[in-house]
This record gives C-alpha cells, sequence and structure tokens, in this order.
C-alpha cells in the first residue's frame, strides 16, 4: 500500500516496515509477510519510511541498500539512534558482501542477499520478531548474565562492560570473534549470546577446530553420502547441518587450515554447505561465533590465515578482560566456585581464610578463570579442614612465576611446597597406564583431583581416559 494513501491520526502499531523502491518486489515481500500472517507498510523511499517510523511502531525493518534519495545504511543508522530495538534487515545485491558487513557494524539484524530466496526471508523474519524488546531482556541495565546455568561471575566495571555488550550482540545475528587469552571463557560468553538471542531455542554446536584431524575436516564440518568413501556407511550430517537454526561456535578458529578456511569462507557467505559425495548444495541457517587467544590480524600479515575469512567472521570483536585485569572480582568468583564444588562433590563447602584471599589477589592468573578453578579445585582435595590457607594454594616459587596453577600439570613434577610428586609411567601403553591410573584412584579413595595431580595429569585428561574407558 502507497504511503501517500494512509492517514494515520495515532500511533499505529505494525508487523514490518518494507523499504524498497522496485515495486515488484515490494509486492512480493508484502505478499510474504502477509503469509506467514504478518501485517506490513511497504514504501519506496527513505523519507517515507522515516514518516512511517514517526506514525507507527514496527517490530521489524526490511531495507534495500539502494533507494532513490540516500541508500539503506542511513536508514540502519537512522534506526539505531532513534528506535534501537527495531531490527533492521538489509536487501543487498547478490555478491555485496561487504556491503553487508558495513550495514552489521552499523547495527543491522542481519542480512539477504537478491535475488531474494523466500525460505531465507521467512527464516530471518522469524528469529527477527523472537527477539524480546531491550527493556524485556535487560540490555539497558545489562544485568543478564546467566542462561543455562552459563554465569558471568564479577561486579567489576570491566564485567559490567562485558555483559551489556553482550546483551546488544544477541540481538544482532552478526558474525562476532571473541577474543581473549585461555582460560577467560570465551565459550560461556559465545552461549551466553547465543542464550539472549533470538536463536535460544535452536542448538548451540561447539567445536574446537585445533582437535579435528585435518583430513576429517570437511565430512565433519559438511557431512557425508553415503558411500562417499569406505567408512560411510550412511548418510551423516556436519556440524553445519547440527546447528541449522541455531548457532555454531567455532573455538580455536585459527587453528584451522587454510585448505578448509576456503571452504568454511564459502559456506558462511553462501549459507549452504556440499556434503561430501553429494551432488548439491544443502541450505543451512545458521549464525557464527568463533574464538581464539590468538591475534588474527598478525596471522593474516603472515599469510597463516586467510583475509577475506578474517573479515567475514571478524565483522564484531568482543574483547574478553583477563582475571589480572579485574582482580576485584577474584573473591566473588572463588566463593562461586567453592559453592559449587561443594555441591557437585556433596561435601562441606569451603572458605578461603583472609591470607589466602589476600594471596590470590597478588597473583597473576596467566590460566585465567579456568586456572582460578583448578586452583581451588586442588586445594579442597589437599585441605583437611574447611578453611583454605595460603599453604593450600601453592602459589609459591615457580608457580606464582607463572606456572598456571593446576591447569599446567603436563607429566613433570612441580617443585612447589604443597605439590604430591607425580608418579612415572610409560604412557602410550594403554594397558601399564589403566592399571597405574585405577591403582591411584584406589589409594586416594577415587579423589580424581589428587589422582591427576600425582599422576602428572590435568583433571580433563583423566576424565578424558576414563570417559575412554567408560568407567566415568
Amino acid at each position: 500500500m502507497n504511503i501517500a494513501d494512509r492517514r494515520h491520526t495515532t500511533v499505529d502499531a505494525r508487523d514490518v516496515l518494507v523499504v524498497d523502491d522496485e515495486e515488484d518486489i515490494r509486492e512480493l515481500l508484502e505478499l510474504s509477510l502477509l503469509r506467514m500472517g504478518l501485517s506490513a507498510d511497504a514504501v519506496g523511499s527513505l523519507a517515507e519510511a522515516r514518516a512511517c517510523l514517526e506514525r507507527a511502531r514496527y517490530r521489524m525493518c526490511l531495507t534495500d541498500m539502494r533507494l532513490p534519495d540516500g541508500d539503506g545504511l542511513e536508514l540502519v543508522e537512522h534506526i539505531s539512534c532513534r528506535q534501537p530495538g527495531l531490527p533492521v534487515a538489509v536487501i543487498t545485491a547478490f555478491g555485496s558482501i561487504e556491503t553487508a558487513i558495513r550495514a552489521l557494524k552499523l547495527g543491522a539484524f542481519d542480512f539477504v542477499t537478491k535475488p531474494i530466496e523466500l525460505q531465507v526471508l521467512r527464516e530471518l523474519v522469524s528469529h527477527a520478531l523472537k527477539l524480546k524488546s531491550p527493556e524485556t531482556s535487560g540490555e539497558a541495565s545489562g544485568d543478564e548474565s546467566e542462561v543455562a546455568g552459563r554465569s558471568l561471575v564479577g561486579s567489576s566495571r570491566a564485567l559490567a562492560s562485558l555483559r551489556i555488550q553482550i546483551a546488544k550482540l544477541a540481538r544482532s545475528q552478526a558474525p562476532v570473534f571473541i577474543h581473549g587469552e585461555s582460560g577467560t571463557g570465551k565459550e560461556v560468553i559465545a552461549r551466553l549470546i547465543h542464550g539472549l538471542g533470538a536463536r535460544a531455542a535452536g542448538s548451540f554446536v561447539a567445536v574446537n577446530c585445533g582437535a579435528i584431524p585435518s583430513e576429517l575436516m570437511e565430512s565433519e564440518f559438511f557431512g557425508y553420502r553415503k558411500g562417499s568413501f569406505n567408512e560411510a556407511k550412511t548418510d551423516k550430517n556436519g556440524l553445519f547441518q547440527a546447528a541449522h537454526g541455531g548457532t555454531l561456535f567455532l573455538d580455536e578458529v585459527a587453528e584451522l587450515p587454510l585448505a578448509m578456511q576456503v571452504k568454511l569462507l564459502r559456506a558462511i557467505q553462501e549459507r549452504a554447505v556440499r556434503p561430501v559425495g553429494a551432488q548439491t548444495e544443502e541450505t543451512v541457517d545458521v549464525r557464527i561465533l568463533s574464538a581464539s587467544h590468538r591475534d588474527l590480524a598478525q596471522l593474516v600479515a603472515e599469510n597463516r590465515f586467510r583475509q577475506d575469512l578474517y573479515f567475514r567472521i571478524n565483522v564484531i570483536t568482543l574483547r574478553v578482560p583477563p582475571l589480572r585485569e579485574r582482580p576485584e572480582d577474584i573473591p566473588e568468583l572463588a566463593g562461586y566456585v567453592l559453592k559449587r564444588l561443594a555441591e557437585r562433590d556433596g561435601s562441606p563447602r569451603r572458605r578461603l581464610s583472609a591470607a589466602a584471599l589476600a594471596a590470590l589477589g597478588q597473583y597473576t592468573f596467566p590460566g585465567n578463570v579456568r586456572e582460578l578453578e583448578n586452583l581451588l579445585e586442588r586445594a579442597c582435595a589437599l585441605c583437611d579442614d574447611e578453611e583454605i590457607g595460603v599453604e593450600d594454594l601453592g602459589l609459591d616459587g615457580s608457580m606464582s612465576a607463572g606456572m598456571s596453577g593446576a591447569c599446567a600439570f603436563t607429566g613433570e613434577a612441580m617443585t612447589t611446597s604443597n605439590t604430591v610428586m607425580p608418579m612415572t609411567y610409560e604412557r602410550g601403553n594403554g594397558g601399564d597406564e589403566k592399571t597405574q591410573i585405577l591403582r591411584t584412584l584406589d589409594e586416594l579413595r577415587w579423589n580424581r583431583t589428587a589422582a591427576a595431580q600425582k599422576l602428572g595429569m590435568t583433571l580433563r585428561q583423566l576424565r578424558y581416559r576414563l570417559q575412554k574407558w567408560g568407567m566415568d
């Protein structure tokens, strides 16, 4: 309908504002939205769009990039300033990824390319309309800090700023690169972005890019079809298909080999994947979040990471502050960890002495929050009292000089005064290893933390072996 034919005496409530100078596209979009049960106003210029926004309240805006009196980016900026809770999706020409990225950086919710695929459009609109208003979602106050048991613990200014950024990013579909040191909680943040966003009902699929053998990457990411290779007895979906309708989290994305980076770039740009052995591509609807402790820009300069993929996944960078930059959060974090350990083990909740808390406040934590968790788990295993003292933390000597606390065990003997010297055994010999691990667990009454320390491995390594033997 033409805006000139409408006369609003009061603020109207509509579902979608469509802005495109081509009448046939406006009609196509209106008809598609009508079939979804949505009301729409369709206009052909920037001026008419601004007039509509003054007269009516919308749940979503769809705008073309090229308009007779301006472009879609101007409308994105206008809405971001005046109605920040209104999701805006831009319609771009085929192949105009750079333009789409500019729109996402300005605050656009998502983009769709011409020629418009109606299924892609319906999915985009569906996600946008699932967003809660900023007032409801907690964006204004930044107090949304826990989703499905995942939380950011602390009251520092740095963490408050991070919470606000997470809430804002949750209202977008833009790819986000989460940059932070090991142990800062990058996956926790990715899960929060997913859980607070429009895709919360969908799957969150996390993959460690450094843990997949290069020869299996394509089939793991994109799936395969029966008979495509000797072991392919049935069809199998990949990680992209598993994350359809949700979020795919690429942890340690810097570890991807260059050959896989090319294929990943195409999948992200085309929003489609071709399983190994398939003749055609399959459309996938996923939001990409990625993370690494490494400097991607430096890797690009060294030709170890593709620049085009870097720009595609790094539309928005979210920096996670290390624990040493927010030491005021340590008491609250420590209390949270000790409570969780007590609940997990069914043991009395331990507390830190004033001296122990002061020592933690002076420690640099090269392993960040993960190291704090491991230090406290180790201290609980070794402490005989309800109060954990400085001597139970093992923060003296080489550890405080840069070792990563309890997460730094690699099989080499530690020299701190309170560290149990690890056993030595022949690694790689499954039988001998299993025998010694089980004997150590029996000796320590199946205290896994103490056993892992005595065996010279991390708790995660011990759990992995127990799971492999079906004993976890």
